[in-house]
This record gives structure tokens, sequence and C-alpha cells, in this order.
């Protein structure tokens, strides 16, 4: 039986990875947004925003590292997004209601489409942090540290891109499914991800303390960077561990259901 699920699992997986390599404009549309904008904030406002971080003397070099972190979890949040539409490209085509009807193991057609996020993920971050770099990201990790920071999103895109999935799988049509996962591009914003939330009114404060995305930013600059991390690390991965099982049971649920007629 496990034999059976892997290899399932494998096939689905070649097919999404065929899918992303005929269809590159996708990849490098959703890789393209984190880039504009971590070249918008950096050279735009980097220069007024990191004085305030560090006074004056801070600059745009501590800019760079604030506001990496924040960029990282944009680029997440832009994979999963695609993941939703190409599921919902899916449901609408009728391929899932074939694949019902076949002789393989159900859950891998969702896996392949998970699966190739992460792969398409880790390729969006490894090229943001290679632009990060090139003007001016200077961590100062050790290589157990970008380990666990490697962790980290790994952890986060799979809660994200099981989130998308069931999102695409609930979406009536693609464009809309390609709408509801926006929130999870501008939570960053509303968030620690480009300016600290102590400089936020009160009610938005609160907000950005409490939502998903801080604590895991809070996180990766404490790995990066040596900073406090605090209770930051448990509460993401309580987060994180709380959208991938929510999120899983509504997919399977969505998937399994029968077809409208």
């Amino acid at each position: 039986m496990m034999a059976y699920a892997v290899n399932d699992s494998r096939t689905m997986l070649r097919r999404n990875l065929v899918r992303l390599r005929r269809y590159p404009s996708l990849t490098l549309l959703l890789i393209g947004m984190p880039i504009v904008f971590l070249l918008l904030f950096v050279y735009v406002f980097g220069g007024t925003l990191g004085a305030g971080l560090r006074g004056v003397s801070g600059g745009r070099s501590a800019y760079t590292n604030y506001v990496t972190p924040g960029i990282l979890l944009i680029t997440v949040g832009a994979a999963a997004q695609g993941v939703a539409i190409t599921v919902a490209m899916d449901m609408n085509e009728g391929i899932i209601a074939r694949f019902r009807t076949m002789a393989i193991f159900r859950p891998s057609v969702l896996t392949g489409h998970v699966l190739a996020t992460l792969l398409q993920s880790m390729f969006g971050l490894a090229l943001v942090t290679g632009v990060a770099f090139a003007i001016g990201f200077r961590p100062d990790a050790s290589a157990a540290e970008w380990l666990a920071v490697v962790g980290v999103l790994a952890m986060v895109t799979l809660a994200l891109t099981w989130l998308c999935v069931a999102l695409g799988l609930s979406a009536k049509t693609v464009e809309s499914a390609s709408n509801l996962p926006q929130p999870l591009v501008l939570l960053p914003f509303l968030g620690s991800g480009f300016v600290p939330t102590s400089s936020m009114p009160t009610a938005l404060r609160w907000f950005a303390e409490h939502q998903p995305f801080t604590p895991i930013m809070e996180t990766l600059r404490g790995l990066l960077f040596g900073t406090r991390i605090g209770g930051s690390a448990l509460t993401a991965t309580i987060w994180c561990a709380g959208i991938a099982v929510a999120s899983f049971i509504w997919a399977r649920r969505a998937y399994n259901r029968d077809p409208a007629p």
C-alpha cells in the first residue's frame, strides 16, 4: 500500500513539474513580485526607514537586513497563491473528476500539487535570497541556524500550500481562486515585515502582533541575526501546524465531496 501511494504521488509530482516547466511565466511572475517589492523598499524607502531602525548610521543596509524576512514570506505566499490557481484549473477542466474514476491513490493528486509547490517555493526563495545578498543582505547565521531557517520556511510553505489547495478546490472559478489567497501576500505588510510593530497605532499594533506572520518573521530574524526570539518560535510552529491540519482536512473533504450535478 505504501509503495502504491509513493508511486502515484511521484507520478502526480512529475505531472505538476512538467506543467511548471511548460508555463515558466507563472513561476517568473510569482517570483518577480517579491523581487520588485525588495528593490522598491530597499532603494526607495530603505534610507529613511533604515535610519529609523538604528539611528542615522543604520541606513539602507540595516533596512535590507530587516525587510528580507518579510520578503521571503511574501515569496512563499505568492507561490501558494499559484497552487490555488492550478488546482482550480484542474477542477474546472474536469481533470479531478477523471482522476476520481481512476484506480490511483486518491490523496496523491493533492500531494503532487503540494510537493511541486514546495519545490517551486524553495527555488523562488533561493533566487530572492540571492538578490537580497546582491543588494547588501548580510546575516551572521551559522550553518545550523541557516538549516533552521530553511526548516521554518518549509514549514510555512506546507501550511500555506495546503490552505491554498483547499481554497482552489472550493473556488467556483479560476478567477476567484486567484483572488482568495491575496491576504497571504498582504499580511506581512500588516505585521513586522516592513516596520516594527511598536511604530503602529494601538489597534493595528495589536493585530500585527497577534497575526500568524509576525512570529514567523521574528523567528527568522532571530535565526539570521541573533536577535531575541522569545516565544515567537513556538507561536510560529503552533500557527503553522494549526493552519496545515485544518487546511488538510478542509482540502480532503472538498476533494472527496460529490461533484455538483
